[in-house]
């Protein structure tokens, strides 16, 4: 993992031994996995330490220095592989992390690879977002709600933005040219109770393509009515 340490120490971050082995712990069982679960297409050693492991670490630029070592509340709504969400409960074991998927296969390696790295404070829930975001116990309770590679952002803030307490965040990962998608999603930001607060660009020399993070704090209760039905966030996304 010299690839992945070196280049996490660009965002601010040692890396111990005992993480580094857990991140090849990850590496190794995403693979083995990969061939029945159709976790990822990129597989290579050194691609999955920058493009999977590196990329997830980013949201760290997004977040306040003083909340990272507090026992966050975090959510990773569509983690698939357990991506950004796992690499950052790795570099920040106090985190309470749930992993939101709704496919079993991908859930079922979740548990696997929650169990093998030992990690405490994560909980994998199965279910879309559409239904999981009404359950009293997830909905409007993250100090954070993550999504990396999910959806377009005029649909990803309905999915994401009812899991996010008033006073906490949702950060999005994009990749490639994001005004036009932020200039679509702005009306729904603002009825789902946000305020994009920036569109931060990840300027590292180990990611060269245009990555950013797309920041949007929470400033009031989303309407009750939101998150639509499933499927319908993605067919009919808010004007």
């Amino acid at each position: 993992m010299q690839k992945l340490k070196s280049a996490a120490k660009e965002l601010g971050l040692e890396l111990s031994p005992a993480q580094l082995e857990r991140f090849e712990t990850y590496y190794r069982e995403l693979i083995t996995w990969n061939k029945r679960a159709n976790l990822t297409t990129i597989t290579a050693y050194e691609e999955v330490q920058l493009k999977h492991f590196l990329d997830s670490l980013t949201v760290v630029l997004a977040l306040p220095a003083q909340a990272i070592g507090r026992n966050l509340r975090i959510i990773d709504v569509g983690t698939g592989a357990g991506l950004p969400g796992i690499p950052l409960k790795i570099v920040f074991p106090r985190v309470e992390l749930t992993l939101l998927e709704a496919t079993s296969k991908k859930a079922a390696f979740l548990r696997h690879i929650v169990q093998k790295m030992g990690l405490d404070g994560v909980e994998v829930v199965v279910g879309r977002a559409e239904e999981v975001a009404h359950q009293a116990q997830y909905r409007e309770k993250f100090d954070i709600v993550l999504s990396r590679a999910v959806a377009a952002l005029p649909t990803l803030v309905e999915l994401t933005l009812p899991f996010c307490a008033v006073g906490g965040s949702f950060i999005a990962q994009k990749k490639g040219t994001i005004d036009d998608e932020i200039s679509r999603a702005n009306k729904a930001i603002s009825l789902l109770g946000g305020n994009l607060r920036e569109a931060k660009k990840v300027a590292l020399t180990s990611l060269p393509d245009e990555r950013y993070l797309v920041i949007i704090d929470k400033l009031s209760p989303t309407p009750e009515k939101y998150p639509r039905r499933p499927g319908i966030p993605a067919k009919r996304p808010l004007p």
